[in-house]
């Protein structure tokens, strides 16, 4: 084996190396959430899950260039889903598991929403790695204080943004879609008859 082969080999090896495990760190949590109007809310205590294994999740999408940007979806997300139910209920409350009978007693709640999140994102840049566009789907299983299943509700959000837009916030485009998806959860909920 000669030596340019082995150079050219180690090379490309770095290379690929270099182009696959871009993953740039981003932010998506929300721009703004729905407002809370204290004198239209419906008097009922609900909760949402969310545990730190959670929060701990990192999710890898494609940014631009061929790059990668990651984030923690159920982290950044949280706000989206509590303002949305806060701006709904009298009170939320967060719970580490749904069969939390003790603490769904304790708080009189009426109801405990589990979100599942599922994201994606991309870019057309060969130049530019932050992503121009950014999906978030939010689905809500909802369960009654019994552990009862009484509905789901689902939002679903696109957000852009353009270069000279996310020179200071390469997140924007997802930060975009975390502000509509928690707009959409909170106008999910109040059409759903049962969850009155």
């Amino acid at each position: 084996m000669n030596f340019s082969y082995v150079l050219r080999l180690t090379g490309a090896t770095v290379l690929v190396a270099l182009l696959t495990a871009c993953a740039h760190p981003i932010g998506i949590s929300p721009l703004e959430t729905p407002t809370r109007n204290e004198a239209g809310l419906s008097p009922k205590k609900v909760a949402y899950v969310m545990t730190d294994a959670d929060r701990a999740k990192e999710a890898i999408s494609p940014g631009g260039g061929g790059d990668k940007v990651s984030y923690f979806p159920y982290r950044d997300l949280e706000k989206s889903i509590r303002d949305a139910l806060r701006s709904v209920y009298a009170d939320v409350f967060v719970l580490n598991a749904v069969s939390d009978r003790e603490a769904i007693k304790n708080y009189g709640v009426s109801y405990v929403f589990t979100p599942t999140i599922a994201t994606q994102s991309e870019s057309p840049s060969i130049f530019t790695w932050p992503p121009t566009k950014f999906d978030i789907e939010l689905s809500c299983s909802v369960t009654d204080a019994e552990g009862k299943a009484v509905t789901q509700v689902r939002a679903q959000a696109t957000g852009t943004a353009e270069f000279e837009e996310f020179r200071k916030d390469f997140g924007l485009a997802g930060r975009r879609a975390a502000a509509l998806v928690s707009e959409q959860l909170r106008q999910a909920v109040l059409a759903n008859p049962h969850l009155r």
